[in-house]
C-alpha cells in the first residue's frame, strides 16, 4: 500500500496513491508510506525521487554499511522496530526511512503502533507542523521511542511483580510451588527477549542519529531547532538503552534466584530421602544379622530373642533419628 502525504496549511493531508494511475500531485508528497509495497508502488515513487528502493531481504541485513548510507544524493537509514509489543509475543521488523531534498520516504513490512498514532497526528493541525521530511522521520523516531518507554515502564513493573512472587512465595506444597516457580522462569524468559528486542531496536536509533548528524555535517547545515530535536532524541534513546540494560541485569538476578530456589527444594528432597536411608540402614544391619542362616547363633533359641530384636531394631532407628535433629538436618 502507498499513501502520501501533502502539505496543507499545518498540517499534512493524506491521499492513498493507485500506483498504476497516480495523481501528478503525488509527485509532490512530503511523506510517501510504503507498507507492504509491490512492484509498481517501488517504481512509482523510485521515478518521483530518482532512487532506488531496498528490497525486503537488503533491509533485513544487519551490516551497518547495508543499513546506513548514502546514494543518489540521499539518505538511506533502516532501523529495528517492534511489533506486537502489547502480547507475549513481540516480534522485530526492519524499517527504512529515506531522506531526499526535505521528501521522505518509509518502507515497512509490518504497521506498529506509534506509525498508525503518527498517522493520525501529523494530519491535524499543530503548533509544530510537519512541514519537511526531516521533521516527519523525527516525529517517526520519537513516536517509536515514546512507545519503547512505555514497553519498558511496563516491562519493569512486570519485573518487580516476578521479583515479589520469587522472594515472597509462602506456599508450602512442594508441587504446587514447583509449578508456580517454573510459570516464573518462562515469565522472566519473555521479559528477557522483550527487554532484547526494545535495546536492538533503541541502538538502531541512536546509530541512525548520529549516521543523520555526520551526513547533515557533510552536506548543507540543518536548521538549528532540528539538530536540537535530533540531538534530544539520541539521548534519550541512549538513557531508555541504559534503563533496558539495567532491567536485563535485573532478569538475570532473578533467573538466578529462582534457578537457586529450584536446587534448595531440589536439595532438600534429596535430604529427606538420604536422611531416611541413613535412619533405616542400622535396623536392616540389625535384620540382617538375626536372618543369618547358621547353626551356632544363641539368641536363635532364646524365648525373648525376637521382641528383643524388635526393641533393637527401633532404638538404632530413633538414636539417628534424633541425632539428626539435634543437628538441625532435619
Amino acid at each position: 500500500m502507498l499513501r502520501a502525504y501533502l502539505r496543507e496549511d499545518e498540517r499534512l493531508v493524506a491521499m492513498d496513491v493507485d500506483a498504476t494511475a497516480a495523481s501528478p500531485l503525488a509527485s509532490a508528497a512530503v511523506w510517501y508510506n510504503l507498507t507492504n509495497p509491490d512492484k509498481t508502488e517501488d517504481d512509482f515513487v523510485e521515478s518521483c525521487l530518482g532512487i532506488d528502493i531496498p528490497t525486503r531481504a537488503e533491509m533485513d541485513d544487519i551490516e551497518p554499511s547495508a543499513r546506513l548510507y548514502n546514494e543518489d544524493g540521499a539518505e538511506f537509514m533502516t532501523i529495528t522496530a517492534l511489533v506486537n509489543s502489547e502480547t507475549d509475543e513481540p516480534q522485530k521488523t526492519p524499517i527504512t526511512f529515506v531522506l531526499r531534498n526535505n521528501q521522505l520516504v518509509t518502507v515497512r513490512y509490518a504497521d506498529p503502533k506509534p506509525f498508525r498514532l503518527f498517522e493520525r497526528l501529523v494530519t491535524r493541525p499543530t503548533n509544530n507542523p510537519y512541514t519537511s521530511g526531516e521533521k516527519v522521520m523525527l516525529g517517526l523516531l520519537e513516536a517509536i521511542i515514546d512507545r519503547l518507554a512505555q514497553l519498558l515502564e511496563t516491562t519493569g513493573d512486570e519485573i518487580d511483580q516476578v521479583s515479589r512472587e520469587v522472594f515472597r512465595n509462602k506456599t508450602t506444597n512442594v508441587t504446587r510451588k514447583a509449578r508456580d516457580l517454573q510459570e516464573i522462569i518462562e515469565r522472566i524468559g519473555k521479559k528477557g527477549d522483550a527487554l532484547t528486542l526494545a535495546r536492538e531496536s533503541l541502538v538502531s536509533i541512536t546509530r541512525l542519529s548520529s549516521f543523520h548528524q555526520t551526513s547533515e555535517n557533510g552536506n548543507a547545515k540543518a536548521a538549528r531547532e532540528l539538530r536540537q530535536e535530533l540531538k534530544v532524541l539520541q539521548r534519550d534513546a541512549a538513557a531508555l538503552s541504559d534503563h533496558a540494560a539495567f532491567l536485563s541485569s535485573k532478569i538475570s538476578f532473578l533467573l538466578d534466584a529462582t534457578l537457586g530456589l529450584i536446587n534448595l527444594e531440589q536439595n532438600q528432597i534429596i535430604k529427606i530421602f538420604s536422611v531416611a536411608a541413613v535412619v533405616f540402614l542400622p535396623p536392616t544391619l540389625v535384620a540382617s544379622v538375626y536372618g543369618m542362616n547358621f547353626d551356632l547363633m544363641p539368641e536363635l533359641h532364646f524365648p525373648l530373642g525376637y521382641p528383643l530384636a524388635l526393641v533393637l531394631m527401633v532404638i538404632s532407628a530413633v538414636l539417628p533419628y534424633l541425632f539428626f535433629k539435634r543437628k538441625g538436618w532435619l
